[in-house]
């Protein structure tokens, strides 16, 4: 198992680790501690809800520019409240909920740990070799 500061951390994404020990989502980047793993990690981050006219400019001037209607669609940004290295990004309806994109069943990835049926190298869960 890979050792982080007393933690085992396994690499979820590009800016997201799980705590397994703690069971708590961090920041790779800082180390800042997000939320419990058993939460939707989006909930820790400080969120921002931009215009979408602002991503994607205006092709072509006129009712009809391909640019995306902020009526239609919003766009979600998700940060570290710690660092600010950008998490996560989702396109949503206005009015959606947040999507649960990631969500570990913990007890059993314990366990499997634990029958060493996985294994932890460099922050990446492996099948022993």
């Amino acid at each position: 198992m890979t050792v982080q500061n007393g933690d085992m951390r396994i690499r979820m994404t590009e800016s997201l680790d799980l705590d397994l020990n703690a069971e708590m989502w961090r920041c790779n980047r800082c180390d800042h501690t997000l939320i419990g793993a058993r939460e939707n990690y989006k909930k820790g981050c400080l969120i921002y809800n931009r215009d979408p006219r602002e991503v994607h400019q205006p092709l072509i001037e006129g009712d009809f520019t391909f640019a995306p209607d902020p009526e239609w669609i919003r766009i979600v940004e998700f940060y570290c409240p710690n660092c600010g290295v950008q998490i996560e990004t989702e396109y949503l309806p206005p009015g959606h909920p947040l999507t649960h994109d990631i969500e570990i069943d913990i007890d059993s990835l314990k366990g499997r740990l634990q029958r060493q049926e996985l294994v932890v190298r460099d922050g990446h869960l492996e099948a022993p070799a």
